[in-house]
């Protein structure tokens, strides 16, 4: 490769062609990745939305410890997996798969639920950004944006988030080791000073915050231990099952760099979570939030207050950037989908344009007040076309299934790849709004269903079209 063919590669991020080997990267630059990314923005929402579902000490601590463990199995043993074997792209790999024009529609519906993801971390920084401003916090229940100072501030926030996602993983993965530490340590110093705050000096009187549960908040629902398991191992269901991390780890030098997920889940998603519940657990004692509970609403849950009142300065600070790590990477990944649906259009404008979507997402609050909810019917939506890579790339030989058909054939719609996602979609969704069943109860079945289908479509219409062509041949 000549040095102008490389230069091209590098602007492009290798949206199209393998990582060459020599822009692999170890498991360090990964670790700090995922510990940005997971302690960050979206832990400042969960813990005190854990609260306001009522749950006991049990569900809480052992449902994270177990779930989190299967979501670090997930991304080790099957995303990376897959990434390390042929370093492209999810975007790409379904194009192989399903064709040019089914996965079009794909990575619209991918890159527009990361952008909305993405608005919500806008939010969250936009709560710590407006407290010098005196600015009027967004409750549970609101939707639009309550105030002008509001829309002022996450437009900048938003525009300076994008603009480091547009400089491409490189500046991302950066930004990212840069922030963890930090971020760490601010979570940590959080939780212990909320431990203070709450007069808690014994392991029983940790336990006891939570205790046996509670009723949810008005307008929540009660959270067991299988709601916590499941829902901590599925709320990243896009990135593991999902194979949408297939972009970030094609980069890795081995698959073992699956392992450094942990420090997302196990710092993020559980020290992290419990730390800003804690937050939330000294707000819940104030004259304000007995108030509100006494008329029957919820507190609201503003990330910045909570913990400008643990730490001060430093708590908006850590808000702000935590935030930003969120956001960050979700945009690189959103800029991804939108440059595979105009693969000619330059991947830093792409990225601007993801970044412009997410920004106009964060002034309305509801995508970070519903958070809980939003992540698990996004999981439970992008989650089953991952089986269909996970089925086409372990099991298509043994079921007799050609891998990579669409590339194969050279068909640029593939049936049995659509029906297999919207067969499994709707059975499972319509069982939970009929049933009224958590979405990430149903998140795994939909996932194996739709591998399943897959196959099965796939030997049915994969055999029909070999009949026809071998009738072509003898002139039949």
């Amino acid at each position: 490769m000549n040095s102008d063919q490389e230069i091209v590669l590098q602007s492009e991020e290798f949206e199209r062609q393998p990582v060459p080997t020599s822009h692999l990267k170890n498991w360090k630059s990964f670790l700090g990745m995922y510990a940005g990314e997971h302690a960050a923005g979206t832990e400042f929402m969960i813990g005190p939305l854990f609260l306001t579902a009522g749950v006991s000490a049990f569900d809480l601590i052992i449902g994270l410890l177990l779930g989190n463990l299967m979501a670090v199995l997930s991304w080790r043993y099957l995303t990376a997996e897959i990434a390390v074997k042929n370093r492209i792209t999810l975007y790409f790999q379904l194009e192989k798969i399903c064709g040019k024009k089914l996965v079009t529609f794909y990575n619209l519906a991918n890159g527009l639920l990361f952008c909305f993801l993405a608005g919500a971390m806008i939010t969250v920084s936009a709560t710590a950004v407006g407290i010098p401003f005196d600015m009027q916090m967004p409750k549970l229940t609101d939707t639009m944006p309550n105030s002008f100072t509001w829309v002022i501030i996450v437009l900048i926030i938003g525009a300076f988030i994008s603009i480091i996602a547009a400089k491409g993983y490189d500046t991302v993965s950066k930004a990212s080791n840069w922030m963890s530490p930090f971020l760490v340590i601010a979570f940590l110093a959080c939780g212990v000073v909320a431990l203070n705050q709450l007069e808690v000096f014994s392991f029983s009187a940790f336990w006891n915050i939570w205790g046996e549960g509670s009723d949810p908040f008005p307008g929540q629902i009660k959270y067991t231990f299988w709601h916590v398991f499941l829902w901590s191992w599925f709320c990243n269901a896009a990135m593991h099952i999902g194979m949408s991390d297939l972009s970030v780890f094609r980069y890795a030098k081995k698959a073992t760099s699956g392992w450094t997920t942990a420090a997302g889940m196990y710092v993020g998603h559980y020290m992290a979570w419990i730390a800003a519940a804690l937050l939330y657990a000294v707000y819940l004692k104030s004259p304000e939030a007995i108030g509100y509970l006494a008329n029957n609403e919820a507190p609201p849950v503003a990330p910045g207050p909570l913990a400008y009142n643990a730490i001060g300065i430093f708590g908006i600070v850590t808000v702000v950037i935590a935030g930003w790590t969120t956001a960050n990477p979700t945009i690189y990944r959103a800029g991804l989908a939108f440059q595979a649906i105009i693969p000619k259009a330059s991947t830093f404008w792409v990225t601007i344009l993801a970044g412009s979507i997410a920004t106009l997402a964060g002034l309305f609050p509801a995508f970070a007040m519903k958070l809980l909810g939003f992540v698990a019917l996004y999981g439970f939506i992008l989650a089953p076309v991952g089986a269909i890579i996970v089925f086409d790339q372990f099991f298509a030989g043994r079921f007799g299934v050609v891998s990579n058909y669409a590339e194969k054939s050279g068909i640029d719609f593939n049936k049995a790849f659509l029906l297999a996602w919207l067969v499994s979609f709707g059975i499972f969704y319509g069982l939970s709004v009929s049933q009224d069943i958590f979405l990430s109860f149903l998140t795994l079945p939909a996932w194996l269903c739709c591998g399943v289908l897959y196959l099965l479509f796939s030997k049915y219409w994969q055999k029909d079209l070999q009949m026809a062509n071998e009738r072509m041949t003898n002139g039949e």
